[in-house]
């Protein structure tokens, strides 16, 4: 398995490199949210094939979820994630929203949850242009022992339920914080976290069956959430699908909406101990490979834009994370 490519921090959603840009020298913690959420659907590559032991150090899996935790509360990775800036009084951001929710149950925890969504659905549209998506002849190289379209998806599709699973276990062990906002935030970022992992093996399957669309990195990002955000592998190749899919508002109300449905789903992982620990790796596994066996089976009905598309995939991979 070779090294896992880390995000360029220069590089920006629309494929343009600049690296005088003054954004880059102190980014902020929306910036920062989405390079660790690029992260770790990165680290789900090395869950591919046959892995018997975590890949992963515990350990490190827990740190880049705690500093996902405070950027998703606006703080800087070296600030008190207990107590996020948003879960001050007076506070507005994530944990405002949904832990009002979570601390008043029923209909409001359903609003709560509605309200903390949009923010969550600007995080991951901020975070889509950066995950790094590897073309057919890097899959390839990377698994050789695969001589069909399926087997290759079967690797990938393993090692996305497992890096989910993974995340689900370690959220759940730590998500017993005091307060309440602070659960909602830990939430978020595991809905953030898997959202990702999903977003980059949809890519890749399009890769995989030859059906990936063309345009820009961010235009290409775009279409990959609306399929995750449909839960099914939407024909992206048709002229003028990258235009709908890219209407900013009405992409920001679907991938809500489907934050909103896993949230009130992955409730029972803010459990105490390690019964979340349990749970949320159960739910992540059983959601993702769902996700993925409707996307496959999708993506096999349709033919691929070029016939040739697997034998040709024999070139060099490409050195670009993203394209």
């Amino acid at each position: 398995m070779e090294p896992i490519r880390e995000p360029n921090p220069s590089e920006h959603p629309d494929g343009e490199v600049r690296p005088n840009d003054p954004t880059t020298e102190d980014p902020t913690a929306e910036e920062l949210a989405a390079e660790e959420l690029a992260r770790i659907a990165a680290e789900a590559e090395v869950w591919e094939g046959p892995v018997r032991d975590d890949p992963v150090p515990p350990g490190e899996r827990k740190r880049r979820m705690s500093a996902l935790v405070a950027r998703l509360g606006g703080n800087r990775p070296d600030t008190d994630i207990a107590r996020p800036d948003s879960a001050r009084p007076g506070g507005t951001g994530l944990a405002t929203r949904l832990g009002g929710g979570l601390l008043r149950g029923g209909r409001r925890l359903g609003m709560g949850a509605r309200s903390g969504a949009g923010v969550l659905a600007d995080r991951l549209l901020d975070a889509a242009p950066r995950i790094p998506v590897r073309d057919l002849a890097t899959l390839r190289a990377q698994h050789p022992g695969a001589r069909t379209p399926d087997e290759l998806a079967d690797l990938i599709v393993s090692g996305a339920v497992k890096a989910s699973a993974a995340v689900g276990a370690s959220t759940g062990a730590v998500a017993m914080l005091p307060v309440p906002p602070a659960l909602a935030v830990e939430m978020g970022a595991e809905l953030l976290a898997i959202a990702a992992i999903e977003l980059k093996l949809i890519a890749e399957l399009y890769t995989i069956y030859g059906q990936a669309p063309t345009g820009s990195v961010r235009q290409r990002s775009q279409s990959y959430l609306a399929a995750w955000s449909e839960g099914r592998g939407l024909d992206l190749t048709r002229p003028g699908t990258l235009v709908v899919l890219s209407k900013g508002a009405g992409l920001r109300r679907q991938v809500s909406k489907r934050l909103t449905r896993a949230g009130l789903r992955k409730l029972p992982t803010l459990t105490p101990l390690l019964v979340g620990a349990v749970i949320g790796a159960r739910i992540n596994r059983a959601d993702t490979f769902r996700l993925a066996l409707a996307v496959r089976r999708d993506l096999q009905e349709r033919r691929p834009t070029d016939p040739d598309y697997w034998d040709r995939s024999g070139d060099r991979p490409s050195d670009r994370p993203g394209d």
